[in-house]
């Protein structure tokens, strides 16, 4: 056992210690440097603290994680001593069902909330990409949601406060457990899709909402010009769709769904009024000669599941999956020039998966063209040693560089994980 292992052995108990061998993935984020001496698992948020507290004293550089489903996201980080997971921190706090209102531990995984929600008919309105595996904590760390964004919002907009461990191993918090909650600095918005590079989120209150009665899914799929055209339509119009995304040629063809790009929208809500919505959209589907399939019960719940499969499970370890955001409406040209993609309908942001540099740099140049980004998700280590993960051109990084030293003046907290080596 090395000596760091040893001392955080006291504070976390000898069991709750793990080593790399085991955990051969965390060698896709580390780019050089000696490897960690160990994985650390508090099993309480005293426990972190101390954890922190002690790697604050001795300069030690941390990378946190909860599952480790999404480790291979964001930049890389070099000379870690030592790896912090916080999936033993993993407890229900609190379930005030008639405010509409959860908290939990950040270590609990996400399907495990949803089934405690469904008891009470429920739920968390995200989709993060690995359902069963991921945590509460990686999902607000990386801001890790999708289709559901369309009626629900973002990670951020759940969030109605946080816990979490300072770089110097203080326990602090933010925002509160009502949805009304107003006071102090929104440190909810700020530690969302940071990367843990602000402290080391603990406890995570969020608001839910009920179960709806009914749901139904409306695929067209046909040329470009003509999805296109329907999609503005549904944009302006008075539906309410609780998810719709654009979908590229090549998934639609792995879905088995036709040929064209695609537009799949699901209603959620009472009988009735799935029915009209699914009838509305299925109308001037059929007026513009576009193919039209329509989805219900099991048959509904197994396409998005592929849909989710086919966008975050990569065929081979080659494949680039890149986040992106782009005008809504240049969704549909982005769609035609790579292989497996997703644009969300009204956000723009999407899924993209690419072959390699080449094609990166190419949709990266036209998202930017369109006022948009190209992130890189998931890709070889070789592939982020070689091109900027980020690719950020915004005027915000002397900021975000003073909130990082405010945060955290030390840089031991995931350095290098988020924008420009922060």
């Amino acid at each position: 056992m090395t000596a760091i292992a040893s001392t955080l052995a006291s504070i976390v108990g000898q069991e709750n210690i793990g080593y790399l061998e085991k955990n051969l993935e965390l060698f896709q984020v580390i780019a050089s440097g000696k490897p960690p001496s160990c994985i650390v698992y508090p099993q309480t948020p005293a426990q972190l603290a101390a954890v922190i507290a002690t790697a604050n004293q001795n300069n030690w550089r941390v990378l946190s994680c909860g599952s480790r489903s999404k480790i291979t996201w964001g930049g890389l980080t070099k000379d870690i001593d030592v790896v912090v997971s916080t999936e033993r921190i993993n407890q229900l706090i609190a379930h005030a069902i008639g405010d509409l209102t959860v908290t939990v531990e950040a270590g609990m995984k996400f399907s495990h909330l949803q089934q405690i929600l469904a008891d009470a008919r429920q739920f968390l309105a995200l989709d993060p990409s690995t359902p069963e595996s991921a945590t509460i904590g990686g999902i607000v760390a990386t801001a890790d949601t999708n289709s559901l964004r369309q009626r629900y919002g973002s990670v951020r907009d759940q969030v109605l406060g946080i816990s979490f461990v300072r770089a110097d191993g203080e326990i602090a918090k933010a925002g509160g457990r009502v949805v009304k909650n107003v006071a102090g600095y929104d440190l909810m918005k700020l530690f969302t899709g940071s990367y843990g590079t602000l402290g080391i989120i603990t406890q995570v209150t969020f608001r839910v909402y009920p179960l709806q009665e009914a749901s139904g899914t409306v695929v067209l799929t046909g040329a470009a010009e003509l999805i296109s055209q329907v999609a503005n339509t549904l944009r302006g119009s008075a539906l309410t769709p609780t998810q719709a995304d654009l979908i590229s040629p090549q998934l639609v063809s792995n879905l088995g769904l036709g040929q064209g790009v695609g537009l799949i929208a699901r209603f959620q809500s009472i009988s009735e009024s799935v029915k009209e919505q699914s009838q509305r959209l299925r109308e001037w589907g059929e007026k513009l000669g576009l193919t039209v399939a329509i989805f219900a019960d099991t048959d509904e719940s197994h396409l998005w599941q592929r849909l989710s499969k086919q966008i975050h499970s990569p065929a081979t370890e080659s494949v680039i999956t890149c986040k992106v955001g782009i005008l809504p409406t240049a969704a549909v040209e982005i769609l035609q020039q790579v292989g497996v993609g997703l644009i969300h309908l009204s956000s723009g942001l999407g899924v993209l998966q690419v072959e390699d540099e080449k094609q990166v740099e190419r949709s990266r140049s036209h998202c930017q063209s369109h006022k948009g980004f190209l992130t890189i998700l998931q890709a070889p280590l070789a592939v982020k040693q070689q091109i900027d993960v980020w690719g950020y051109t915004g005027n915000a990084l002397p900021l975000m560089r003073q909130i990082k030293q405010q945060f955290d003046s030390k840089n031991i907290l995931n350095p290098g994980r988020f924008i420009s080596g922060i």
